[in-house]
């Protein structure tokens, strides 16, 4: 009964999140994987990539990507000298709706904004660099409530800003402001009250957006935060497991893989590793590191699980080891270090160096890179993640949002 129980509230939990298909929702898409579950798609592109359907130049400064919900692309940018964060809502023929002000974004080195919205309709959240976290009407950008971490739950925030999306779980938004008692908090979605924290246990934020799993029986928020990996019971707030991980400047920005008991987690902030996979026990009594592998050594581009190997960029180019034993199947330099999205068996990789984006196959034969060309607008370094949304590819560079038709002509 009990079992029953849990795959009940599991599965009302799973709807409460649910979106249109084709929707990208929040960073790094609909299960925080990097991974799009559209079909359909080019395999190989045109001399100087695939049509550009349309183009918006001055959305700010930031390195934000975009989501796409309900027919709407959202983005955000540090624009003008009062160093607010704007956001911006553009229908998918890329007109502008609005834009509209959300405070204080990134005002410390390098100002800019760092992360997208996540969207549950009817509204946005939006956590700023500056540790704001705001909630905000989806259809006209209105603000619904505000909570100022630092203020609330003595956040202390980090070198280069708070670079965190919130994440939704039923009727709470999660986030990691890194305070006294308060490593964790979950708010109420629609009145923005506190609802837990992690009591009991303090340790500073770390650049990661956390992500859902369950194990043993449990719901669980699994995140990287300055010195650890923490898994966190959902409903409550309580650390179950923490697993000791350090790294130059406590940057640890990529969201970890979990995998059926399986946990993955990369840095390439001065550590002596890459990667490091560890087994969790079921019951979340200890942990046991299986393998250290030290060339998928992945800054903050994200990595992809596909059919049990991992895809990402390290400091010397592109790896791809076995999950299970961390054997790896192939090392190519490619377009260099960058971010990933995965779609239609297809690895979408972003140079950030030189901003070429390459259509990679993904496969562990060998690094199959099928076609490439250069985002040319915009300027800057070429951190913001691609996305796939119905058959459109987005790209955002600086102050530059480009978007292309990626659609098979069959289609």
């Amino acid at each position: 009964m009990m079992k029953k129980c849990l795959t009940a509230v599991l599965l009302f939990a799973s709807l409460q999140t649910m979106c249109a298909a084709g929707d990208w929702p929040q960073f790094r898409g609909p299960n925080r994987d990097g991974k799009s579950t559209e079909t359909g798609l080019l395999k190989k592109w045109p001399d100087g990539g695939p049509e550009m359907l349309w183009s918006y130049e001055g959305l700010g400064k930031g390195y934000a990507t975009v989501i796409v919900a309900d027919g709407i692309v959202y983005t955000n940018g540090v624009v003008g000298k009062d160093k607010h964060g704007t956001l911006f809502a553009f229908d998918t023929d890329g007109n502008l709706k609005w834009k509209k002000n959300y405070g204080p974004e990134w005002s410390g080195r390098n100002t800019s904004s760092h992360v997208p919205p996540t969207f549950d309709s009817p509204r946005l959240y939006q956590m700023s660099g500056e540790c704001i976290i705001t909630c905000l009407d989806a259809k006209t950008g209105d603000i619904i409530w505000s909570v100022d971490t630092v203020k609330k739950f003595g956040a202390v925030n980090l070198k280069w800003g708070a670079a965190e999306a919130p994440l939704i779980d039923g009727d709470n938004v999660i986030c990691t402001p890194g305070g006294k008692d308060a490593t964790m908090i979950a708010l109420d979605k629609v009145t923005g009250k506190t609802v837990w924290t992690t009591k009991g246990y303090s340790e500073l934020s770390a650049y990661c957006s956390p992500t859902l799993i369950e194990w043993g029986g449990k719901r669980l928020i699994l995140t990287m935060v300055a010195k650890s990996v923490i898994f966190v019971d959902a409903r409550n707030g309580r650390v179950l497991l923490r697993i000791p991980h350090t790294a130059k400047y406590d940057i640890s920005a990529v969201t970890p893989i979990f995998d059926r008991g399986l946990l993955y987690v990369t840095n390439g902030y001065g550590t002596r590793y890459g990667g490091i996979m560890y087994e969790i026990a079921p019951d979340l009594s200890d942990s046991e590191k299986k393998w250290v592998e030290k060339k998928l050594d992945c800054h903050h581009g994200g990595v992809i699980l596909h059919e049990g190997h991992i895809y990402g960029a390290g400091s010397g180019g592109w790896v791809c080891p076995q999950l299970a034993t961390g054997e790896v199947k192939w090392e190519q330099k490619g377009v260099g270090k960058g971010s990933v999205l995965f779609a239609d068996g297809m690895l979408y990789c972003y140079g950030e160096r030189k901003g070429e984006l390459a259509l990679v196959k993904a496969t562990t034969a060998a690094y199959q890179q099928i076609s490439s060309f250069k985002i040319e607008k915009g300027t800057g370094k070429h951190w913001a993640h691609p996305v796939i949304s119905d058959g459109r590819l987005y790209m955002r560079h600086g102050q530059a949002l480009m978007v292309y038709d990626v659609r098979a002509t069959n289609n």
